[in-house]
């Protein structure tokens, strides 16, 4: 593989500031998309300094997840902010009859017990409680991420979840979300296609073009490269077009300048005060909202979120291994790796971000696109974050984008979440009317449960109204309902292992596509500074996150599922500890036991 910069190799420093730059702009469409998506259900559509408060701190807490990561976790070229496993779940907890929204009115004269003014300190308490309550189920269950982390039991829950689990539950978070983008796009649909037709046209029909751009090679200086610019920025390509269409359309009165008409919500001058009343300069601080409050259903809901996101990550880690130039985590390393994201997504429930934090599956993407792999470009874009996430008067530009443009990023975004999940199955025998059956009977059962669970509030009725707002919860959640029913049915019905795709979905890369892969050593993943003192420490050796565990080994699988001969090849690290390296089986082909 043609890599400029492997994950040690550092770039020269203006090229390592702009490169920052690409990741961080290749993240920030999906990070700032995270609070519109949350908007309605916490109460903050109608204040904008608000939720450009919230904008700031979700990409402040992203950046200082992404160093935490990339210095004490993983250790590979991850970015880390907040994660969409989050919403489905909790805006079903929002949706319970306590946390009912008021309604929120611009006139003071028309406030009434009834509502509040937008902008106002009761309007602000309102959504603030809203958020605390989310901050109380964050903080819980980046306990059990910690836990199932550092005690290694990622490898062990791995063994049960399969293609068929996890096909239905990243599929139903997009299709859950399905009336959120509606809300958005129903004020203008016609911007809203152009935001979608922009993003496929850049990232679909331009994305093999080129556009000259200064690079530098070693040895060479900075000479002129091609580089595939609409593929890298198609969301923000599309964003910044659409913006300025909608902001001569405003200009021009186009768009109808009355409040309540079809197509004033895409106009640009709607929260044309938001800047102004932004701050310069605000730093985000844990417990800026207040107190987090703690409920079971909330928890439940957390817990939920949690497992669907690492079971994103630990597949993120080993494309991003590959696409780097690092050899295939161990075990050690995946477990740090979880563990350390429950850290973040704690500091994410201190801090108040609406959900917890993953790696970002977009930025592994660039990574392949440019062939720069380097961990210091992504702890340089961990800095920029931080530095953005301070300034107000960024994150408040952001909040002043038209209605229908957000839902036209939406169409695009979840459409592509959705079809995430299904990609999966590519994994999984789809002749087998077994496999045929759990994934059909689970994505309807999730669709269909939810939408009863809606139309019919307060159904649920056992007597105490702590089992009721945890049931109700639980089963008003798509992604939960579709995850549980396919876990269950993949694990009870019987099946072979390549029917059920496991066979598959634990094979790694083939070595022979990866030159020089094979006798590569793990010390990528040592822990900086320490790790020479750990090694001389011998039990670390027992310990599950620590470079040089003794559970680190990757296990050829034959057809049935059994260790094929030679289970695994060491080499020492001239540390005291033998690294396994990845055997190869009779096919040529590796394949990783997590």
């Amino acid at each position: 593989m043609d890599i400029l910069y492997t994950v040690t190799e550092r770039p020269p420093p203006f090229m390592l500031v702009m490169l920052a730059l690409q990741q961080f702009l290749t993240m920030f469409g999906s990070t700032f998309s995270f609070p519109f998506i949350m908007a309605r259900s916490l109460c903050i559509e109608g204040d904008p300094v608000g939720l450009s408060k919230v904008i700031a701190t979700v990409i402040f807490v992203a950046g200082l997840s992404t160093l935490i990561q990339t210095i004490v976790g993983i250790r590979l070229p991850i970015i880390q902010s907040v994660s969409y496993s989050f919403i489905p779940p909790f805006m079903v907890l929002l949706s319970l009859p306590q946390w009912t929204c008021n309604p929120c009115v611009d006139d003071p004269a028309m406030a009434n017990e009834n509502s509040t003014v937008c902008g106002s300190s009761n309007h602000t308490e309102m959504w603030a409680a809203r958020m605390r309550e989310l901050q109380g189920a964050v903080l819980v269950s980046s306990l059990v991420q910690m836990v199932v982390g550092f005690t290694g039991l990622v490898g062990f829950l791995m063994n049960f979840i399969g293609p068929l689990t996890i096909s239905p539950t990243v599929t139903m978070i997009g299709l859950s979300l399905f009336d959120a983008t509606y809300l958005k796009t129903e004020g203008q649909w016609w911007i809203a296609f152009t935001v979608f037709t922009l993003i496929a046209v850049f990232s679909q029909y331009l994305r093999y073009v080129n556009l000259p751009f200064c690079s530098y090679r070693q040895g060479r200086g900075c000479v002129r490269s091609p580089i595939r610019f609409f593929a890298l920025f198609p969301v923000l390509l599309a964003i910044c077009v659409s913006w300025l269409l909608c902001y001569v359309l405003t200009v021009t009165d186009v768009l109808p300048p009355t409040k309540g008409q079809w197509g004033y919500l895409a106009r640009t001058d709607v929260q044309g005060d938001t800047l102004h009343r932004a701050p310069w300069f605000r730093f985000p601080y844990p417990g800026q909202w207040g107190v987090p409050t703690v409920s079971v259903a909330g928890v439940l809901a957390g817990v939920a979120s949690v497992m669907a996101s690492m079971i994103e990550s630990v597949g993120d880690y080993y494309a991003c291994a590959r696409l780097s130039g690092a050899p295939a985590p161990p075990k050690s390393a995946v477990s740090r790796g979880i563990g350390v994201e429950g850290i973040t997504t704690l500091l994410a429930g201190a801090w108040g971000i609406g959900g917890g934090t993953t790696s970002y599956s977009e930025n592994i993407g660039a990574i392949g696109i440019t062939k720069v792999g380097s961990l210091a470009v992504i702890q340089v874009s961990g800095v920029l974050m931080m530095i953005f996430g301070c300034v107000g008067k960024f994150s408040a530009l952001f909040t002043t984008i038209p209605e229908p443009i957000v839902g036209g990023v939406f169409l695009t975004m979840l459409g592509m979440v959705t079809a995430v999940g299904i990609s999966n199955l590519q994994f999984v025998d789809l002749n087998s009317t077994r496999n045929l059956f759990i994934l059909g009977v689970s994505i309807f059962l999730g669709i269909c449960l939810p939408k009863w669970m809606a139309l019919h509030p307060g159904v649920i009725d056992t007597g105490s109204q702590l089992a009721d707002n945890v049931l109700t919860v639980l089963c008003s959640t798509s992604m939960f309902v579709a995850g549980v029913l396919a876990f269950v049915l993949d694990n009870t019905v019987p099946g072979t292992r390549e029917e059920r795709g496991l066979t598959k979905w634990g094979q790694s890369e083939s070595t022979e596509d990866a030159p020089g892969r094979e006798g590569r050593q793990f010390e990528v993943y040592d822990l900086p500074l320490v790790q020479p003192y750990l090694n001389r420490l011998p039990f670390t050796r027992y310990l599950p996150f620590c470079n040089g565990y003794r559970g680190d080994r990757h296990v050829t699988r034959g057809a049935g599922g059994r260790s094929g001969e030679g289970e695994e090849d060491t080499v020492a690290d001239g540390k005291g500890h033998g690294h396994h390296l990845l055997p190869l089986s009779k096919d040529k082909s590796s394949s990783v036991r997590l």
